[in-house]
């Protein structure tokens, strides 16, 4: 059998497995560790062990806990919440000034928690029912939320771009300084649509009532301390981070310190907030550790198949293709994966073969994390099967139809797509930052 049909069928094991509703890293690792041992006998399973010593042995991998508990301690003790409040009042006079207020939001989040989820739980829960209330469109409500919440995985601490450098071998840090300004890039993309869409349609976002607006010295004073608060930690995280004063592993550290102290602060710490906090941080944090395990496992075999090789000879010498052709069609296949696989299930399935493929055509490394990153974006949102549509409608009240959730998700779609294809063509978006730090 050739090394090209053993890649490929590794590869259709292991979706054959994941159709069966096998844990997602069960799957990974048994195929890895499976092929292993049938190509190379007893010596194989000395590739899933070396696997797991690679990842003890990741120092950095020491943020992945603490940067998840900080994002669940904010979340369970409601300092997230009046971080809205205070954007509730600020944009209330404006046209849709709630859904910009909820992409601010969003981003505030991200910042300081990592991850897609956490961002749509505040937002369904707070965001959602306040705008469907004051007569927001339940289309551009549900699209707001779905493509804000996604910002969680570009704006550091990124979970994601965590789990890209484990397996690209690329550093952390850099992928974090890479990712600031496509994330506000998309940010602001979103804002305009909303400012342009409720400009031309203004019964689309109305503005709130004068008696919701009108609020004494002391109410304004109040509110915009509890709204201070959550500035402060991010600051404390990424902003001493990228001003050069805390290390990758000590900014998590800060963040989940300033977390824990803020919510004793606010008198919110209970014993309830403190569990559940530590329940859902012990239950991700392993999750993520499983999962780089069985990837680096199966990247290994990959590996050692020389199926990179492979790779390179069908795109570039069998199909013809430029590099750019090759970086593109890496880009469809992801979003075409999307609509079926999670980020990390794209990513494991492909980064084998796809991140070695790039740096021999000379392309960055950390700037591909980053399209990567964005496409995983798209894929959140993208029919039949994107984690955020699921997640929607799970969440969202009965008069919010799935197909008013698809049909929401196609603007904020448009605009991922055209800011990819800037990130693409300007390369610096993503690269200025890392440069600029390297440099330093």
């Amino acid at each position: 059998m050739s090394y090209e049909m053993i890649a490929l069928l590794m590869s259709s094991s292991l979706v054959v497995l994941l159709l069966t509703g096998q844990r997602f890293f069960g799957a990974v690792g048994a195929v890895a560790a499976g092929a292993a041992l049938l190509l190379w006998g007893d010596g194989g399973a000395e590739m899933p062990f070396n696997a797991s010593i690679v990842l003890l042995n990741w120092y950095p991998l020491i943020t992945l806990p603490l940067f998840v508990f900080m994002g669940y301690m904010l979340s369970e003790s409601g300092i997230a919440s009046d971080l809205y409040k205070m954007f509730h009042v600020l944009m209330g006079p404006l046209h849709g000034g709630l859904a910009i207020g909820t992409i601010v939001l969003m981003v505030a989040i991200s910042a300081m928690n990592g991850l897609s989820v956490a961002g749509m739980a505040i937002g369904s829960s707070i965001a959602l029912p306040e705008m469907l209330k004051r007569g927001y469109d339940k289309r551009m409500v549900t699209g707001v939320i779905q493509a804000g919440s996604s910002l969680g995985i570009m704006v550091p601490p990124s979970i994601v771009l965590v789990l890209y450098g484990m397996i690209a071998r690329q550093p952390v840090s850099q992928l974090w300084l890479a990712g600031v300004v496509p994330g506000l890039l998309l940010a602001l993309l979103f804002v305009g649509y909303i400012v342009v869409r409720c400009k031309l349609q203004p019964s689309m976002g109305p503005v709130l009532p004068a008696e919701e607006r009108t609020m004494s010295t002391q109410e304004k004073i109040k509110m915009l301390r509890a709204g201070i608060l959550p500035l402060i930690i991010i600051f404390s995280v990424t902003g001493l981070f990228m001003m050069g004063v805390t290390s990758l592993v000590e900014s998590s550290a800060v963040g989940a310190a300033a977390a824990l102290l803020s919510a004793l602060f606010k008198r919110r710490l209970t014993r309830e907030v403190m569990r559940n906090t530590l329940v859902n941080t012990l239950s991700v944090s392993c999750m993520f550790m499983w999962i780089i395990l069985a990837a680096l496992a199966f990247g290994a075999v990959f590996d050692g198949l020389g199926a990179v090789h492979a790779i390179k000879t069908l795109f570039l010498e069998d199909w013809g293709l430029s590099p750019w052709g090759v970086l593109i069609m890496m880009q469809i296949s992801y979003i075409i994966m999307g609509m079926f696989l999670d980020d990390t299930a794209m990513l494991v399935i492909v980064a084998p073969l796809y991140i070695p493929l790039i740096i021999q055509l000379g392309f960055n490394p950390i700037w591909y994390g980053v399209l990567y990153t964005v496409t995983c974006q798209i894929a959140y949102m993208t029919p039949p099967f994107g984690y955020n549509l699921f997640l929607m409608k799970a969440m969202a009240p009965k008069e919010v139809t799935l197909v008013d959730i698809y049909a929401s998700i196609v603007p904020f779609v448009l605009l991922m797509v055209a800011g990819l294809g800037l990130i693409m063509y300007f390369p610096q978006i993503a690269l200025y930052l890392p440069e600029m730090f390297l440099n330093r």
